[in-house]
């Protein structure tokens, strides 16, 4: 069975105001300190890495093949990372925009710097947190072939895992206001289809050589080959408030996988949807989240986004029973349809007439489960 990693970026804010702060350096720190204290320890090592922005932490799991284990690997990790934010002055919220207004701080390196200098202003607007699911794949060729295959169901995954409402003190009237404010950069968003490995590798050299990117690192498509692991990266989500909700992204995700390497191997054609109206697909999944229409994946015309995640769920169905996942992730979207995604809790929030600033406390506390008595099980 395929094995499966999750990255996470978190928001690191102060727990009175719900501020963000340029504290990364120091919960890294922490995160160094406590590694160093570990039994048998040759180095620092963790799981949590620095940012664009100081006032992000993210962190990897390791592969997993079990759903259950790999939910259970990320309530703790967020643990961690509010320990080691809370040595900072800081708390960790899930969400993937700050509600509150902010002017972010570009973190140290020669590569940031070298980013802030050729994106001026934008790099300055690119305070924002993502969840990437990894999953692993046999060779490039299959890994391509995968590409090609999960294009038009991206958009879905957008949808489901929107919490991203507010931007700057302001309601940006989408659910994901942080995919919007992410594809600004030129590299990133749908992509062509590619046809081989070959070609994916070709397209990328030329994109690195024409001096606009620093690295292949900055190949920000929606789903990629890792520069790193033998896997697909998929990179559409925003970073969710529920740590149940990562599990469930990751176990469709791995199972759309599964089912495009199969589709490849018996020899059926990628759909050939036009990336521009992948595009306007991905728009729709940002504007409406799981509180308006979405575009069907497979005919691209309007529908509701319940109809747009059962065509997902039919489509990798198979898999998903192979996987022993099926159960579970229909499960998991009753509770994701009960109590809504991202979006919708920090509207409700809001609506309640909490301030901006509770909103996001409340949000940290939801993050480690301490406002729900735990985080929901897929």
């Amino acid at each position: 069975m395929r094995s499966v990693g999750v990255e996470e970026e978190l928001l690191l804010v102060d727990a009175r105001t719900g501020a963000p702060m340029a504290v990364s350096g120091a919960a890294l720190a922490a995160a160094d300190r406590s590694a160093w204290q570990r039994p048998d320890t040759v180095g620092p090592d963790h799981e949590f890495e620095k940012e664009l922005q100081k006032e992000q932490l993210e962190f990897a799991t390791e592969p997993a093949v079990d759903m259950g284990e790999l939910q259970q690997e990320i309530v703790r990790i967020r643990a961690e990372a509010a320990r080691h934010a809370a040595s900072a002055g800081a708390v960790v919220a899930a969400v993937a925009t700050s509600p509150l207004v902010v002017h972010p701080s570009l973190n140290v390196g020669s590569r940031y710097r070298w980013m802030g200098d050729q994106f001026g202003l934008m790099v300055q607007d690119q305070l924002t947190c993502g969840c990437h699911v990894h999953v692993s794949v046999a060779s490039d060729e299959e890994g391509v072939a995968v590409l090609d295959r999960i294009r038009p169901w991206l958009a879905v995954l957008t949808a489901m895992s929107a919490n991203s409402p507010f931007w700057q003190g302001e309601d940006s009237g989408y659910g994901s206001y942080r995919s919007r404010v992410w594809n600004r950069w030129p590299s990133a968003g749908p992509v062509d289809l590619f046809g081989s490995a070959d070609r994916y590798h070709e397209q990328v050299r030329a994109m690195i050589d024409t001096g606009v990117l620093c690295d292949e690192g900055m190949i920000y498509f929606d789903a990629r080959l890792s520069a790193t692991y033998p896997t697909v990266e998929v990179r559409v989500a925003d970073v969710c408030l529920d740590a149940a909700t990562p599990v469930l992204l990751a176990a469709l995700i791995r199972a759309l996988v599964e089912t495009a390497a199969r589709g490849w191997q018996d020899g059926r054609p990628p759909a050939r949807i036009g990336t521009n109206l992948l595009r306007l697909a991905s728009w729709r999944a940002a504007r409406s989240g799981l509180d308006g229409p979405l575009l069907h994946p497979v005919t691209m015309r309007e529908t509701s986004p319940e109809q747009a995640v059962e065509a997902l769920f039919l489509h990798v169905r198979g898999a998903l029973e192979d996987h022993g996942d099926d159960e579970r992730v229909r499960e998991a979207l009753s509770h994701l349809y009960e109590r809504g995604n991202g979006a919708r809790i920090q509207r409700r929030l809001r609506a309640e007439g909490q301030s901006l600033a509770s909103v996001v406390t409340r949000c940290a506390a939801m993050t480690i489960g301490a406002l729900t008595g735990g985080p929901a099980h897929l």
